[in-house]
């Protein structure tokens, strides 16, 4: 027997791709990505809850069971996401001719340009 199929938990996965196609369309929107993992929370939440009744190998049997497991389903697509993003990353900072000052300082105190 697979550990898998024992543990019933080959339809979270399902919950964590839906989530992140849902906030991949929403960062689409002009709304912040500060709301993004709160938003995948709440939508994994809302599918753990429906896996609950659709999926009868979901590994969760009651409703907050359920939501709980499709918080963290969602959330863990947002943080998959952001750890690829962070490994994929140029650190390489650009030379400093690149770089030009946002306001200089004159003798009379700051330009006032920011």
């Amino acid at each position: 027997m697979d550990i898998i199929e024992h543990l019933g938990i080959e339809s979270v996965p399902v919950i964590a791709v839906i989530v992140f196609l849902v906030v991949q369309a929403v960062k689409a929107t002009p709304l912040e990505d500060k709301w993004l993992p709160v938003i995948a929370g709440a939508v994994g939440g809302v599918l753990g809850l429906a896996a609950t009744f659709l999926m009868p190998d979901y590994p969760a049997h009651d409703p907050l069971t359920a939501v709980a497991v499709g918080i963290v389903s969602g959330l863990a697509a947002t943080g998959a996401h952001q750890i690829y993003k962070q490994l994929t990353k140029d650190d390489t900072v650009p030379p400093a001719e690149e770089y030009e000052p946002k306001h200089t300082y004159t003798d009379n105190g700051w330009d006032g340009k920011l």
